[in-house]
């Protein structure tokens, strides 16, 4: 029977091992490193290492990133927190409160935008001057009239 070697549980971890344990691909973690999100070292083989509290903050990303918040928010928020240590249940407690807010204001702007959908197939983008997703009162009239109507972002 093969014998089982006990976790050091201060032995850091190569990207192969944190990849593989976090089921983040290898150019991710070299991603989230170049954002500032995580940190490693390198040894004297010029080899990435990272400390094992990285595998509950790569954990905090993909959730965060599931949730929709960006890169540099995430990266902000992540930032309050100490470094070198395993995030808590109370460390998650302030991100997600902090992400809060920002969700349920997505949220709100989706449920309206979901709700004024049908009006808009309705109108069949015939009247973009009354259009409530593109031109929300009419808003660009106060600029005049143009192509721009057609294309108000660009």
């Amino acid at each position: 029977m093969p014998t089982i070697k006990p976790i050091n549980r201060h032995q850091p971890l190569s990207v192969g091992e944190v990849s593989r344990r976090s089921g983040v691909a290898v150019s991710a973690l070299h991603f989230y490193e170049q954002k500032g999100l995580i940190h490693s070292w390198r040894t004297d083989g010029n080899q990435r290492r990272y400390h094992r509290d990285i595998l509950r903050r790569i954990a905090v990303i993909k959730v965060a990133q599931r949730l929709g918040i960006p890169l540099a928010e995430i990266a902000g928020a992540l930032e309050t927190l100490p470094e070198g240590r395993t995030v808590t249940a109370d460390d998650w407690q302030q991100l997600s409160n902090r992400w809060r807010a920002e969700l349920d204001d997505r949220i709100d702007k989706l449920s309206r935008l979901r709700d004024q959908l049908t009006d808009c197939i309705g109108c069949g983008c015939l009247s973009v001057d009354a259009c409530r997703l593109r031109n929300p009162s009419d808003a660009l009239a106060e600029d005049g009239s143009g192509p721009r109507l057609l294309d108000p972002d660009g």
